[in-house]
């Protein structure tokens, strides 16, 4: 116990991370679809609606009918085919160092935490949690998570989004290293927890529903005999899992990925003035729709990233039973 339930749960997550990153970088990259990168210009808009009309004078507007343009928005295997062609394949692993450190800090301890919570508060004659315990279990281990992880956080979201912005306007970090360096340095050392309530309350929210709904189904699947507690039980847990997570957790994805994703300029005011600030921008720019940016992607990555963190971790408690 302890530290054996930190150990398990890095392995498991680092994995998961790891295998699924490059779907995580295509629903980052969907999720900033309707922003544009901030310009000198003043009559910009840190935002573009979603309905953009023609302008017209005085003299044609009762004669001349107004057309909406729709903005094209494309969905994520056109997503993924643009990155490769037009920022190569490896583009497809950009920040993967930043996955790899999140994981590590984040992931680790929300695990951790969760099983040293869930070992405390099972009840030793049915062997079993109530579902109430298991929630607040993942809020608590989510959250001082989130907290841990959070630099690591907004470097791989800058990482993941540099290769959309315009030459002129990258980053360019040359990894989680340098990226958490030049924030330091440029922005502050409170930039790296830039957006961190956003990232503490989806981490409230993604281990409470991901990590309790897994055990949750497991033990109904279990104990209504539909199958046996191996393989198959793991990853259809695991799947459903996945779902509830997405479905819980892609608003709050969204709001954290633009807000960690700003670019402040010196002497301007911020794109966003926190998360919900660019909620109601978003929302009022694009449509409640907005928040479900991504979530093809975010269902299509958390799916497997669950499969896979959960069917790992099972494994390496196999591995580990004697330590």
């Amino acid at each position: 116990m302890g530290v054996k339930g930190f150990v398990e749960g890095g392995i498991a997550s680092i994995i998961a991370g790891c295998s699924t990153h490059p779907l995580d970088l295509i629903k980052v990259r969907m999720q900033l679809q309707g922003e544009t990168p901030i310009s000198s210009t003043p009559s910009s808009s840190p935002l573009r609606p979603a309905l953009a009309f023609h302008p017209a004078n005085h003299a044609t507007q009762a004669h001349v009918p107004v057309t909406p343009r729709a903005i094209p928005r494309v969905g994520p295997i056109t997503v993924g085919v643009r990155i490769v062609t037009q920022e190569g394949v490896a583009a497809l692993f950009s920040g993967i160092s930043a996955t790899v450190l999140r994981q590590t800090l984040y992931s680790t301890t929300r695990m951790g935490l969760y099983d040293m919570l869930k070992q405390k508060w099972t009840d030793p004659e049915t062997n079993n949690m109530p579902l109430g315990r298991k929630i607040v279990a993942g809020l608590i281990a989510g959250g001082i998570g989130a907290a841990v992880g959070n630099p690591a956080d907004v470097a791989m979201v800058r990482m993941q989004a540099d290769g959309r912005l315009p030459a002129a306007q990258r980053r360019n970090y040359k990894s989680v290293v340098d990226a958490i360096a030049q924030m330091s340095k440029n922005e502050g050392v409170t930039s790296l927890w830039r957006g961190s309530s956003l990232t503490v309350n989806r981490a409230m929210l993604v281990t409470a529903s991901q990590l309790a709904s897994y055990d949750q189904f497991k033990e109904m699947i279990l104990e209504k005999d539909l199958m046996k507690d191996g393989l198959g039980t793991h990853v259809t847990a695991s799947f459903a899992a996945g779902f509830v997570a997405s479905v819980v957790t892609n608003p709050v994805d969204v709001i954290k990925t633009r807000v960690m994703n700003m670019k402040v300029e010196p002497g301007t005011a911020p794109p966003y003035n926190g998360a919900l600030d660019c909620a109601m921008k978003t929302i009022k720019a694009e449509g409640p729709m907005a928040l479900y940016k991504g979530f093809i992607p975010t269902i299509s990555r958390q799916g497997p990233f669950t499969i896979v963190l959960f069917v790992t971790l099972e494994q390496v408690r196999k591995l580990l039973k004697d330590f």
